[in-house]
């Protein structure tokens, strides 16, 4: 067992998963389900499903896939997209998935985190960050999927979420996703020294040692992996797969 846990996180887009770069030109992947059937052979300890157009599209989850999901899967399941109501997290969790990922309505009310929470319980609620870098390098909050910038501290909004119950951070760096250059360690390390939760990094996974440099430098709590999991290597087709575990012990448990 790793003590960094290290997560796949699937793009969702209707029936089917997809991948993107920097949250932009979704290409397909292939079907879900048959997906999850892969990580199940591959015995991955945690996987991460995200809706990319529910909350655009103002899109309920979509339930069905989800049932389907969690009645393949043997690993714990989080999912995010589209969660508006504690109806909709409610129906999630008697799906049978473990984390409800809250990233766009937790901007227009805050206090959801904190009804979540209370009735679920911090460790099963989780707050996403999505970061972008700009032209000048000052890092700015993004929400919508990356389509509405949002006026406020990132520190100070993280800080926030803690208190308000959120039981960890799913940081995204906008700026990485897609592109197997690695995580922004320097924006990693910047969250995980202002929180006391967990701190999941994700975004430009591409080796190994990327993951072993966001854990170590950063201090992430785990790391999700897309690009790395979907493909054979950056610019080839698509192979659902999972980094060795033994070298992933090597570098993550010495």
């Amino acid at each position: 067992m790793l003590e960094t846990r290290v997560i796949p996180c699937l793009l969702l887009k209707g029936d089917s998963l997809v991948k993107t770069v920097n949250f932009k030109k979704p290409s397909y992947i292939g079907d879900p389900i048959n997906t999850a059937r892969i990580f199940n052979e591959l015995e991955v300890d945690e996987l991460t499903v995200l809706d990319i157009e529910a909350t655009n599209t103002r899109s309920k989850p979509n339930f069905k896939v989800l049932a389907e999901l969690a009645n393949e899967c043997f690993m714990p399941l989080a999912y995010g997209g589209g969660v508006r109501s504690f109806e909709d997290a409610k129906k999630i969790f008697q799906i049978g998935i473990e984390k409800v990922i809250i990233n766009s309505y937790m901007y227009e009310k805050p206090e959801f985190i904190t009804e979540l929470a209370n009735h679920f319980g911090n460790q099963a609620i989780v707050a996403s960050l999505d970061i972008k870098k700009n032209f000048f390098g000052k890092y700015e909050l993004y929400s919508h999927a990356g389509k509405k910038k949002q006026k406020k501290d990132i520190i100070s909004w993280v800080q926030e979420l803690e208190k308000l119950g959120a039981g960890e951070i799913l940081l995204t760096a906008i700026h990485q996703e897609g592109t197997w250059k690695g995580f922004d360690v320097d924006l990693v390390r910047k969250i995980s020294e202002a929180v006391n939760i967990p701190v999941i990094a994700n975004g430009g996974a591409g080796s190994i040692e990327h993951i072993e440099k966001v854990v170590k430098q950063a201090n992430a709590s785990a790391v999700t992996l897309g690009s790395m999991i979907v493909y054979q290597s950056k610019g080839m087709g698509v192979l659902i797969n999972f980094p060795d575990q033994k070298k992933l012990q090597n570098v993550l448990n010495s």
